[in-house]
């Protein structure tokens, strides 16, 4: 028996699914399941060759056009004869090639390969393993983890630039798998304790996260962590738990709203964090997994578990608390934005 779109979508069974709206017995489309993205033939045609990534690149690198590194100048002329394009600025003659000073540097991949890795990895919503990114890619398993690696870092790395506005919602949380013996619950030491905390607008919208690994929640660990990634004026809400008074010492106001064992469906002022460390569970244990043995690591350095972990986890959460706005404002924009992070990691 085939059951179309309708039948699935129209019967009104006895059990509505929690968090979607129904009307009339039907269940209400999911407009953040149902955005627009881009799909795999639309970025084949964008970034499918050679030539179209290196043009991607390089206005992605010098939007308003070459400007040497060293001393800044526009006029430069082209050197020709290596595989990849080289500039020499007239001024100061530093040569410079397109991939020098971003993650692709030293590379001998060809950029079609990077980017379409860059493709899988963010648009994968449960994560996407070094190994699978192997098999997508065609290449050795080094090759992909150091690729994985990389990318997540330089999306670390721009986000420690952000700092959280405006009205934003923090909780405790902990990241780590099961280990025989050692302390159960809070401050074990099986696991890494963290900070996670959503900015949003003043309608309600979310804007930006942050999953932050702390040593412990005390009061000058928390107050740290305010000062560095909470914007003075901030209102923070907490669910009482002591430590976070300490946002107080960052010039936020702190307000605590107890929980008394509610549940999370009964706590509409904490939604959006709740989505959060709720998107977490289907990939903490890749995240928890993530140290590769001594022998199988490439000699580069790779990032902290911490770092990529906090990379990994990042979108996975943006993307299933996002809202409506948030999505068909991203979906105007380029597709691909984040490009310009990788082509100008230089400057950050």
């Amino acid at each position: 028996m085939k059951l179309s779109q309708a039948h699935v979508v129209s019967h009104p069974g006895p059990y509505p699914v929690p968090g979607f709206p129904w009307e009339g017995g039907a269940m209400a489309m999911n407009r953040i399941q149902f955005q627009a993205g881009l799909s795999m033939a639309a970025f084949f045609e964008r970034y499918g060759t050679e030539a179209l990534c290196t043009a991607a690149l390089e206005r992605a690198r010098w939007p308003d056009g070459f400007r040497c590194p060293r001393c800044g100048g526009a006029a430069h002329c082209l050197l020709h004869g290596g595989a990849r394009k080289v500039f020499q600025c007239n001024t100061c003659r530093h040569q410079t090639s397109l991939i020098a000073g971003t993650v692709f540097q030293g590379t001998k991949l060809p950029l079609t390969v990077w980017f379409l890795a860059l493709y899988l990895i963010s648009q994968a919503k449960t994560g996407l393993s070094a190994l699978a990114l192997k098999r997508h890619l065609g290449v050795s398993y080094p090759t992909a983890w150091l690729i994985h690696h990389k990318v997540m870092q330089a999306m670390a790395a721009r986000d420690a630039h952000y700092v959280l506005a405006g009205q934003v919602q923090v909780d405790d949380a902990y990241l780590g798998g099961e280990r025989s013996g050692g302390k159960a619950g809070r401050g074990s030491e099986n696991k890494i304790p963290f900070v996670a905390a959503v900015s949003f607008s003043d309608e309600g919208h979310p804007l930006r996260a942050k999953l932050s690994p702390v040593p412990a929640f005390t009061l000058t660990a928390i107050a740290q962590w305010a000062n560095a990634h909470l914007a003075p004026g901030s209102t923070v809400r907490s669910d009482g738990l002591a430590c976070f008074s300490a946002v107080t010492a960052a010039g936020c106001t702190h307000q605590p709203i107890v929980v008394a064992g509610r549940k999370p469906r009964d706590l509409p002022e904490f939604q959006w964090i709740n989505t959060v460390l709720g998107n977490l569970k289907p990939v903490s244990p890749a995240a928890t997994t993530r140290s590769t043995s001594a022998s199988m690591r490439p000699a580069t350095s790779p990032p902290s578990r911490t770092a990529s972990t906090a990379a990994s986890i990042w979108r996975h959460c943006m993307s299933a608390c996002s809202s409506p706005q948030r999505a068909a404002d991203r979906t105007r924009s380029d597709s691909f934005g984040w490009l310009r992070v990788i082509a100008n990691q230089e400057r950050d």
